[in-house]
C-alpha cells in the first residue's frame, strides 16, 4: 500500500485570515454607517437653508418691480411669490415694514434635521443679526436687510 504524497502547494486563505478581514470590514462599517446617516440628515438642514435663499431671491425679484411696495405672500396666485420648496418644507415671510427688513422662515417638514446641527447654527437675536435655526424647532430664519 502506497501513500500519496500530500500537495503542499495548495492556494487559498486560511480561516484566521478570513476572520481578520471580516473583523476589519465590521470595524470600518461601525465607523462609517453613523457618519453616513449624519451626512444624510444634515442634507435636510441644507434643504431648508437653500429654500430660504430661494425665497430671498424671489423677494429681491419681486421688489425689483417699481410698483411693488408691500411684503408679498408665498403662493401661486398673481402678485404672490411662486417659489417651489423642497419636499415637505413650508415657508413664510414676516409681516411688517419691508423697508426695515424682511424675515423669512422655512420649516423643515421632514423633522430630520439633527438637533445638534440646529443648536450649533442658532439664530442670533441681538445685533449683528445672523441667519440661523430657532432652537430645535425645525424653523430656519433668514433676515433680509437693506
Amino acid at each position: 500500500m502506497t501513500l500519496k504524497k500530500l500537495n503542499r502547494n495548495q492556494k487559498g486563505f486560511t480561516l484566521i485570515e478570513l476572520m481578520i478581514v471580516i473583523a476589519i470590514i465590521g470595524i470600518l462599517a461601525a465607523i462609517a454607517i453613523p457618519n453616513f446617516i449624519a451626512y444624510r440628515n444634515k442634507s435636510y438642514c441644507s434643504a431648508a437653508e437653500s429654500d430660504a435663499n430661494a425665497i430671498a431671491a424671489a423677494v429681491a425679484d419681486y421688489f425689483a418691480i417699481p410698483g411693488h411696495k408691500n411684503t408679498p405672500v408665498i403662493g401661486t396666485s398673481a402678485g404672490q411669490l411662486d417659489v417651489t420648496l423642497t419636499d415637505q418644507n413650508t415657508g413664510k415671510l414676516g409681516t411688517g415694514d419691508p423697508n426695515l427688513g424682511i424675515t423669512i422662515s422655512v420649516t423643515d417638514g421632514s423633522d430630520r434635521c439633527p438637533d445638534d446641527y440646529q443648536l450649533g447654527n442658532q439664530k442670533v437675536t441681538i445685533a449683528p443679526y445672523k441667519d440661523g435655526w430657532l432652537g430645535t424647532s425645525n424653523i430656519y430664519h433668514k433676515i433680509m436687510r437693506q
